[in-house]
């Protein structure tokens, strides 16, 4: 090809298709351990609630701190030493081009472990990333479910974090829905209780996670269906559909129990999680997304119709199914 004099950086940039400022990796001077999130979606409205504490290592000594974070508002963000004293922020200056938040406390955080509590609201946005609200309709009613793609960079549009494979952690969520709806998340319920200042609330806690990337935490609110079983290891599957198409899961729930030992056999690698949750989603961008234990799907791609399914169909829902769960239980053992 001849050589027209303008290299292949020179012609993005002036096709607009480079950022401004050059990437940056978040550095290491504070780096998370443990994610305590609690998340309340207020699906009319499209907004949410949150609250997160991050236990964090501070490695060197420095009074600003840079995060991921995207669409969402901080109210309040303090740091808590192992002394139990607080160094609080004397300003907060969003990066939009950069999907960050740079934060300037009023003196130095302290070298050693500490948490960041950070209180803050968002947007359930349109974009199918994210954290994203989800319209469907029942009966000719419109109503409203959440969902969650945080791949690839997208949990910052949840809360803020380390939103970067490498920053891995270890995560405790709550989610605090409606009461009529079901919520799930990547690990088992741990506790449900009704909401102390609002019975139509309740509040569902989860068991802690394996440590992990933030593009893999799962959120899914809604009104689902779903179909159960056990592989022979004891692991519980189910699989979610939206309201009156259960029966349209149980081709996927069947090959889902076979298919987790016959990996476990053929690669020598146990899926180490105590339950594994198939997701249809009713809008979602990608076929499906291997959130570690909540593995979410387009319709298409999970469901079968027994009596209208061509072979062509159910071959595709094998093979999604299988590579969604091996990607899922695979990543698990290489993290």
């Amino acid at each position: 090809m001849p050589n027209n004099g303008t290299n292949g950086t020179a012609a993005a940039e002036e096709a607009g298709f480079t950022n401004k400022k050059a990437f940056e990796r978040l550095p290491k001077t504070v780096v998370p351990k443990h994610y305590e999130l609690r998340i309340q979606p207020y699906l009319k409205d499209a907004t949410f609630d949150g609250r997160a504490v991050v236990h964090v290592k501070v490695n060197e000594a420095v009074n600003r701190l840079t995060v991921d974070c995207a669409e969402i508002k901080l109210i309040e963000v303090v740091f808590v030493g192992e002394d139990g004293k607080e160094v609080h922020t004397r300003d907060i200056e969003y990066q939009k081009e950069m999907e960050r938040v740079r934060l300037d406390f009023a003196a130095n955080l302290p070298v050693g472990n500490g948490k960041l509590i950070f209180q803050y609201t968002g947007l359930l946005n349109d974009k199918l990333r994210g954290f994203y609200r989800n319209a469907y309709t029942v009966n000719g009613e419109e109503r409203y479910g959440a969902c969650t793609q945080f791949e690839s960079c997208f949990a910052r549009q949840c809360f803020p974090c380390w939103d970067e494979p490498a920053y891995k952690a270890t995560f405790d969520i709550t989610l605090v829905v409606d009461k009529h709806l079901v919520a799930l998340s990547n690990m088992p319920v741990k506790s449900e209780e009704p909401l102390a200042t609002n019975k139509a609330w309740k509040v569902v806690q989860y068991d802690t996670t394996p440590i992990m990337s933030t593009y893999l935490v799962a959120l899914v609110v809604g009104e689902f269906d779903y179909l159960e079983d056990k592989t022979e290891d004891g692991i519980l599957v189910r699989c979610y559909t939206p309201l009156g198409k259960q029966d349209q899961g149980r081709f996927a729930l069947d090959f889902a129990v076979k298919t987790l030992p016959y990996y476990r056999d053929f690669f020598s690698v146990a899926y180490p999680l105590p339950k594994c949750d198939l997701v249809a989603v009713q809008n979602f961008a990608m076929g499906a997304m291997e959130n570690w234990g909540c593995i979410t799907f387009r319709e298409t791609a999970v469901l079968v119709d027994e009596q209208n399914s061509s072979a062509a169909s159910r071959q595709r829902v094998a093979l999604v199914v299988g590579m969604s769960m091996w990607g899922s239980s695979g990543s698990l053992k290489t993290s």
